[in-house]
């Protein structure tokens, strides 16, 4: 019962939920509209009958005295306080601003946009309050007591003048900030009317200088004329017989031409003089005209098909379909009281028999310094000159026998530091809960793909990495240490942070009990096999399914990648939601996905090199196009975590383990033997390690999450992964009855009686090699007295006796 009501108290509506309810700021949005409308009467009133008014005001409870103001009493008083003792006419700026906060908050607009908007109106109301201050004291009402007096005060400073200018800069500053004003538009105008200029000032030079050369060579044909005549006066030629034809018929004419090519730019005519003396009718020089035309440049599209689209429709949005769906709320997720204890006495005594034990062994510092971190207290010490450090790092049994501590680990030296490090485990531990790094703004501001909050550092910083940029994570450690956990926490924090749109999980849980809760979100963040009922994996043969299924949408997803020309799916994504790549070519939008195993050792025990190949192709290919492992496991031996899974999972945490093999076998350093459990990890993201607190998530809390989630609107079903049809292990070659073992007859006995089909059965009855009980079993199947092959389970023995056994073999021979 006490847990029921404690449930019900946490769940009881705040006052800001209720403020945020739809219905709420509904009613406050038409409530401030009607307002605004309210105070605009009453001002517009106030300006006829303010002084009628005036008497009224200090008798606002007295029912017999009425008010001249439309909206009454009430009308007359507010309208007295913000006009008359206020702002005068910029008073209407209240009203307008009370309107536009009303509109705002039924439209849904950010509270940022209204905060802004509110100022900028505040602003312009104090500047034209003060600008109708110039005005007479007859006329001070339109100003208000708070415009005329802040003008008197003023201009006892900087005068009349040096007001005026100020209000200029700030009637100015204002159109400039606000409404992004520039004197640009203005400046290319100025210049294009300067170019004009010069343009036309260059024309008149051109028809100046070719009525200059039309003369001289009107004077030089007059000459010439004049000499012939001199040479044969009583001769009579063609030449002095025919007319001589002018170059240009009239002056005036030819201006009119020349004004008329300047009126067009794009026509240009270029007058040719052709003086070659041909003889047909006359010698005669005459002028031909061309006329050129400059064709327009063509006029390019700047925006293809694609920036159309986005232009008319906007870019495609993923979380379109789920457009309504709320992230998970901070208070899922449970407070403790996460304030480091430092305690000086303990500080002290540690720093003392960290000294001591090195002067024992005649070591000495020059400086230590100690950072409390929530678990761990790491000691920074600076050693004399001369030391080596091996012979530090050879101590760490001994400082932790002379602090009589578990999990002492010393880092010699720390990276990027001249120091070494000594971890020293707080007698008293903080708690590390997933509400402080989730709610941290280093999480809720990251601009990470796939951000994951671990935990916090020594430091006491929240530790948030991008599972994209691993790509993929081992995550290892002894029974009970925190692997779930940590899983937990992963997939928390992906939920609080990607919609249902953008990232799918595969969860594969051999145990049945760990990843459960995470049913409730199957149609919302869940991947699944065609045909199965349910989306996570607990059976082995359905593990290779799906892991085989994976490789295939990795191929798919790569063919995809390969008609974009893009190289991974960020690029893709991106393109496709700028509408450059066609739906009915086959693309979509690619969600990431991540397979989450929970058990790995578990798989490699039954199912062996059939999950080991398509994890090791995943690991080594999936990145670049979305898929991304997480891989725990309680049992960090070489036969479970392979070479070939190591050399593909960069980033790996490691709990703590019971021995520095293990330890080696994970991180390829020791280490994870001395850490204290409980969540203390070691995170390795390439070259360094780093020692972190796991943030803890609980079993309640993850069903709160999977329950807020899971009460939403869903898609129709879960993301559909594509169908794999395995190759069977048996075979079903063996048909012709000639080609069976001698001892086939025998065996379909033994198989029969025992009820139990397996090879090694046969192996031990017959006293066979593994490969010929192996034939014998593939030639059984095909006979279809055993079934297909089930993992680490024998085959299923389809005939009952030997009855049935003898009717089988007889119909095989009358076929």
């Amino acid at each position: 019962m006490a847990k029921k009501t404690k449930s019900t108290k946490e769940d009881k509506p705040s006052f800001f939920s209720f403020l945020k309810n739809r219905q709420t700021s509904t009613l406050v949005a038409t409530f401030l509209m009607l307002f605004s409308v309210f105070l605009c009467v009453a001002f517009i009133s106030f300006f006829f009958n303010w002084q009628e008014d005036q008497s009224t005001l200090q008798q606002f409870t007295n029912k017999a005295v009425k008010s001249n103001n439309l909206l009454g009493k009430i009308g007359a008083n507010l309208s007295h306080f913000f006009i008359y003792k206020g702002f005068g006419i910029a008073a209407f700026i209240i009203s307008f601003q009370i309107f536009l906060v009303g509109f705002y908050v039924l439209i849904k607009k950010k509270l940022s946009l209204i905060i802004t908007t509110t100022n900028w109106n505040l602003f312009l109301m104090v500047l034209v309050a003060l600008s109708f201050g110039f005005l007479d004291k007859k006329y001070a009402l339109a100003a208000g007591i708070i415009g005329f007096e802040i003008n008197e005060y003023l201009q006892t400073f900087i005068g009349k003048t040096g007001l005026v200018i100020t209000l200029i800069f700030l009637f100015m500053a204002y159109a400039i900030i606000r409404y992004k004003v520039t004197f640009d538009a203005f400046i290319d105008r100025l210049k294009e009317k300067r170019a004009q200029r010069k343009l036309e000032a260059l024309q008149e030079e051109s028809v100046a200088t070719t009525n200059k050369e039309d003369i001289i060579e009107e004077e030089k044909s007059k000459s010439i004329s004049l000499e012939k005549e001199k040479k044969s006066e009583f001769e009579l030629s063609l030449e002095n017989l025919k007319p001589t034809i002018s170059k240009y018929s009239d002056v005036s004419s030819k201006k009119e031409e020349i004004d008329k090519d300047t009126k067009n730019e794009s026509e240009i005519k270029l007058k040719v003089e052709d003086k070659s003396d041909t003889k047909v009718n006359s010698s005669e020089e005459k002028v031909v005209a061309i006329d050129v035309e400059v064709s327009k440049e063509e006029e390019h599209e700047t925006e293809n098909l694609s920036d159309k689209i986005v232009k008319d429709f906007g870019e495609f949005d993923p979380t379109l379909e789920l457009s309504n769906f709320k992230f998970p709320t901070f208070n899922l997720l449970k407070q403790y009281n996460e304030s480091i204890s430092i305690d000086p006495e303990e500080l002290e005594a540690n720093k003392n028999r960290i000294v001591d034990t090195l002067k024992n062994y005649k070591i000495g510092i020059d400086e230590i310094k100690a950072t409390v971190g929530p678990t761990i207290t790491l000691y920074e010490i600076v050693p004399e000159a001369g030391i080596r450090i091996s012979k530090i790092k050879n101590l760490e049994d001994d400082i932790a026998l002379s602090l009589s501590a578990l999990g002492i680990r010393i880092i010699a030296p720390i990276p990027g530091k001249g120091t070494i490090g000594i971890e020293v485990p707080n007698k008293k531990s903080t708690i590390v809960s997933m509400h402080s790094a989730i709610s941290s703004k280093k999480f809720q501001e990251s601009q990470m793909e796939l951000p994951i909050a671990l935990g916090k550092t020594i430091s006491n910083e929240t530790f948030v990495v991008d599972l994209a940029k691993m790509p993929h994570l081992l995550m290892a450690g002894a029974t009970g240490q925190g692997k779930s956990v940590g899983l937990n926490a992963v997939l928390t924090s992906l939920l609080y942070k990607k919609h249902p749109a953008e990232v799918k999980f595969i969860l594969v849980d051999p145990k049945k009990v760990e990843l459960t809760l995470f049913n409730k979100i199957e149609r919302h963040y869940l991947a699944k096999l065609p045909d199965t009922e349910e989306a996570i994996i607990t059976d082995t043969s359905k593990v290779v399914t799906t892991l085989n299924s994976l490789c295939i949408e990795m191929d798919n997803r790569y063919d995809l990648l390969k008609a974009a020309m893009v190289r991974n799916i960020k690029e893709y994504n991106a393109k496709f939601k700028k509408r450059k790549l066609n739906p009915n070519d086959g693309h979509q939008f690619l969600p990431y996905i991540v397979l989450v195993i929970d058990e790995f050792a578990d798989l490699i025990m039954t199912a062996g090199k059939e999950v080991e190949t398509p994890i090791a192709r995943l690991a080594q290919l999936a990145r670049a196009i979305g898929i991304h492992l997480i891989v725990a496991t309680q049992r960090p031996s070489v036969n479970v975590i392979t070479g070939i899974i190591k050399a593909n999972f960069p980033s790996r945490i490691a709990f703590r383990v019971t021995s520095k093999i293990d330890s080696r076998t994970i991180l390829d350093a020791p280490g994870a033997d001395q850490l204290i459990g409980r969540g203390d990890m070691l995170y390795s993201g390439g070259n360094d390690i780093l020692r972190i607190q796991c943030a803890f998530v609980d079993t309640p809390e993850v069903e709160k999450i999977t329950d807020f989630i899971g009460s939403q609107k869903a898609y129709a079903e879960a993301y559909q992964l594509p169908e794999f049809i395995g190759e069977e292990s048996g075979t079903n070659v063996d048909i012709d009855i000639a080609d069976r073992d001698k001892l086939f007859r025998e065996a379909a006995e033994i198989i029969v009686t025992a009820q139990q089909g397996s090879a090694s059965l046969l192996q031990r009855k017959l006293k066979l090699g593994y490969n010929r009980a192996g034939r014998l079993i593939d030639q059984l199947e095909a006979a279809g007295i055993v079934g297909p092959f089930e993992g680490s389970k024998a085959r299923q023995v389809l005939v009952p006796d030997f009855v049935a056994l003898d009717q089988l073999l007889e119909n095989e021979k009358n076929l």
